[in-house]
């Protein structure tokens, strides 16, 4: 479920540009302005302000933002004012470039977006970089971590709720064994969590539990030191639940001494047309806090403000 809330009655898209106009104007910025307009608009809306806004004022609207703001606030509306396909090219050209062996945004995107949305976000990328997110990936990553990673930012998975039984049987077999051995980057580790439907792999890991009495990211769990087999247990969960992944990726941003406002933006931005209300009933199921209030404590001023709208928060 979404947190973020259209109002019934939206203005026309020339009076939301022209406000957003006068948001710019005379001395200073008006970031409430900004935080109503854009924070009320769907990703369709979004895209329709920006279109206008360049043909009636002869200026990208993204480049008056970036004029206008600064910090993280700038950051979490211009992240947030993007279409989501060229959001998530930005977000995968970017963790491609400071690519290390604990980053795991690439296998995030290529994991939680639809087969459709991480299409798009690959055209989006060859639109805007002029070369392929494969291509980007193979580059800059290395090893193990290559072999993972090309496969799922390449994959286009069937998406109906077909299953089939016997093949998931065979495959948890399959898994158990590989797993065993330690051969955690076995071609068909890879073969199956890269290709199969969500539904098949939720199938395969239920009979694997079933069959071998332990979810598998407790056998992915050997060596809690091993980078591989963090984003291996990554993976599963990004396929499988996602909510989770994204509760322990907040908790970590938010908890840690110093907020990780990077890892709070993307979550925030990413998931507010998507799935934030089922994270934040996540987070406050395992946390005991609702995760507005974790936003108050650990942010301030007009990035708090959008954060908590886009977050679903509601003024008493």
């Amino acid at each position: 479920m979404a947190t973020l809330t259209v109002p019934t009655t939206v203005p026309s898209v020339s009076e939301d540009c022209e406000q957003l106009r006068k948001a710019f104007s005379g001395w200073g910025t008006n970031e409430g302005l900004i935080i109503d307009i854009l924070g009320h608009r769907n990703a369709e809306q979004r895209n329709l302000i920006r279109k206008t806004y360049a043909e009636t004022y002869g200026e990208d609207l993204l480049k008056a933002l970036d004029k206008e703001l600064s910090n993280d606030f700038e950051r979490l509306v211009l992240l947030w004012a993007l279409d989501p396909a060229e959001r998530d090219a930005l977000l995968a050209n970017e963790a491609t470039k400071r690519w290390t062996s604990r980053n795991q945004v690439l296998m995030e995107i290529a994991c939680t977006r639809s087969a459709n949305q991480l299409l798009h976000a690959r055209q989006a990328y060859h639109a805007r970089y002029k070369k392929s997110l494969e291509e980007d990936v193979a580059h800059h990553t290395t090893g193990d971590f290559r072999k993972l990673l090309l496969p799922l930012v390449s994959s286009y998975r069937y998406e109906g709720e077909e299953v089939n039984m016997t093949l998931a049987k065979t495959e948890a077999k399959l898994l158990h064994e590989k797993i065993s051995n330690k051969a955690y980057s076995d071609d068909d580790v890879i073969r199956v969590l890269a290709t199969r439907s969500k539904a098949q792999i939720n199938a395969t890991l239920n009979h694997y539990k079933n069959e071998y009495g332990n979810d598998i990211n407790k056998d992915l769990k050997a060596d809690p030191k091993d980078e591989f087999l963090a984003l291996l247990r990554s993976t599963v969960k990004c396929l499988v639940y996602p909510e989770k992944y994204f509760e322990k990726v907040l908790r970590l941003a938010i908890n840690r001494r110093g907020t990780d406002e990077g890892a709070l933006t993307r979550v925030v931005c990413t998931r507010a047309e998507v799935d934030l209300k089922i994270i934040a009933d996540e987070y406050q199921r395992r946390n005991s806090v609702p995760l507005t209030r974790a936003i108050v404590k650990d942010t301030h001023g007009d990035y708090e403000k959008l954060l908590l709208v886009l977050a679903g928060h509601v003024e008493n």
